[in-house]
This record gives structure tokens, sequence and C-alpha cells, in this order.
């Protein structure tokens, strides 16, 4: 593997989580995707709380969920670039993403990073993004949502 900059890639896992950061990442993967005709699979994870079954019903989670990958399936077309959507269920978001990618044999990973700061001022990351970068098999890029305004 190259110490050079990722610019082509031949598969990308792109991660949308319903969040504003999604037509950003979406939209950075598929314009890098269109002229090398790589691969993208969008993938979004219902996180199921250990409380409830696995195989139990969330049909107003996976509604949503499918509306996400719906919208993503829909710009994809609009660009010209074909994208696999994917609908997972699991308890860990993090590992869930890095296992879609392993099986998918992606050799890019991106996902979104909300600007959020929790009591106190402090810039929150989160669980999911530290577990993708120990755990991925592959290239991940992070794409974190702009600060907001003053007084926005």
């Amino acid at each position: 593997m190259s110490d050079k900059p990722i610019r082509h890639f031949s598969r990308a896992v792109v991660a949308l989580s319903g969040s504003a950061s999604d037509a950003r990442i979406l939209r950075l993967v598929l314009d890098l995707a269109k002229p090398t005709r790589a691969e993208v699979v969008a993938v979004h994870v219902v996180e199921i709380d250990w409380t409830l079954p696995l195989d139990g019903s969330v049909a107003g989670l996976t509604e949503e969920a499918q509306r996400v990958l719906d919208i993503a399936e829909a710009d994809a077309e609009h660009l010209g670039v074909r994208l696999e959507p994917v609908l997972l269920k699991a308890r860990n978001v993090g590992a869930a993403i890095v296992d879609e990618a392993a099986a998918q044999e992606a050799d890019l990973l991106v996902l979104g990073l909300p600007y959020r700061k929790k009591f106190g001022g402090d810039f929150v990351i989160g669980t999911t993004v530290p577990y993708v970068f120990k755990n991925a098999p592959c290239t991940v890029w992070v794409v974190r949502e702009p600060m907001p305004q003053e007084g926005a």
C-alpha cells in the first residue's frame, strides 16, 4: 500500500446517520467515484438497545433509515453513480460500520461527524469515530460539520 493520499478507490462505504452531514459526505464520495466508476455502498445502522431483541420490530426506526438510504440512492442516480444501499440493525454502530467495510472489501470508509459540544463547552467526538479509527480495515475519512456561526 502506498503512502500517497487516496484519490482513487474501487469501493467506498459511506456511513449515513440521517444527520445534516450526510449530504456533504455523500456528495464528496459520489463526485470522486464518478470519473473512475468506483462502487459506493451507503450504510445506515439502526442501533438496537441491549434490552430489545436484535431481530425485534423497529418499524419506525427502519422507516426513517430507509428514507435516508432512498435519498442517497436518488442523489447517486442524479449524478450517474451506482450506489448500493445497506440497512443494518446492530447493538454497536461503529462495529457494524467496520464489519460492513470489511465484508464489502472497501478501500475507503467515510463518515460524518457533527460539531457538538457537551455541557461546559468541550467538543464531543462520541464513541463511533474512535472505534472506526481503531478497527477499520481500510482508509478512513471523517468529515466534520462546520462550526456553527456565533449567534446563529
